[in-house]
């Protein structure tokens, strides 16, 4: 992993209370796993509360899977369920948080994660749910794309998960709150000033240097 995802997911641990019930998204957000404490239950849309990464070295347990596929491990007290009492704690706003990736966010709190057209995609799954439903989103990915791209966007233009569904942006680069106003600046990484951030962004971006966190 990374420096710039570690520094992400350092971040977003941040965003977690004790007693929170968390579901992980695929992909980067799956590595938040050893910066929860013991005091945090993970869910899984496929029927598990109380998820944990596989004990490193251990066989897998072959009935035991994430909502992507992957082999985990259980927490003592965790238990299982079907997908339609998963979904109902979804629909219900228990679970408190969720972290996703993203291909694209904009200035409206609108999610691309799923699809890019013309290259395989396995559907849109439980995101779609999870993103109306669960009260606060938050979303963990590269400032820029491979390209140097920025992800961070007026509009998206990707096919949408959901509409104005993100609470917080977490990137390499800054944590940013979507408001009303557009995308507020909360922290900045250290080292990087904020001119340098504009330039890589191509949402418009609230900033008042003066309240800025580093991270």
């Amino acid at each position: 992993m990374s420096p710039e995802q570690q520094r992400i997911l350092a971040r977003a641990a941040r965003e977690v209370l004790p007693g929170h019930i968390v579901n992980l998204g695929i992909g980067l957000p799956t590595g938040l796993f050893p910066y929860l404490g013991s005091d945090v239950l993970v869910h899984s849309e496929n029927g598990v509360l109380g998820c944990s990464p596989r004990a490193e070295g251990a066989a897998p347990d072959y009935d035991l899977i994430d909502s992507g596929g992957a082999y985990i491990g259980t927490v003592p007290g965790a238990s299982f369920f079907d997908s339609s009492v998963s979904f109902a704690m979804i629909r219900r706003s228990r679970v408190d948080i969720t972290f996703m990736g993203a291909f694209e966010v904009d200035e409206e709190g609108n999610l691309a994660n799923w699809k890019i057209p013309g290259k395989f995609s396995p559907g849109i799954g439980g995101a779609m749910e999870l993103a109306q439903k669960v009260p606060r989103l938050v979303v963990l990915c590269s400032h820029n794309d491979k390209h140097g791209n920025s992800k961070i966007l007026q509009r998206c233009r990707l096919p949408l998960t959901a509409p104005r569904c993100v609470s917080r942006i977490i990137t390499d680069k800054a944590v940013m709150d979507v408001t009303p106003d557009g995308l507020k600046l909360i922290d900045i990484a250290e080292g990087l000033s904020v001119d340098a951030l504009r330039e890589a962004t191509e949402a418009r971006l609230i900033v008042d240097e003066t309240r800025l966190g580093r991270f």
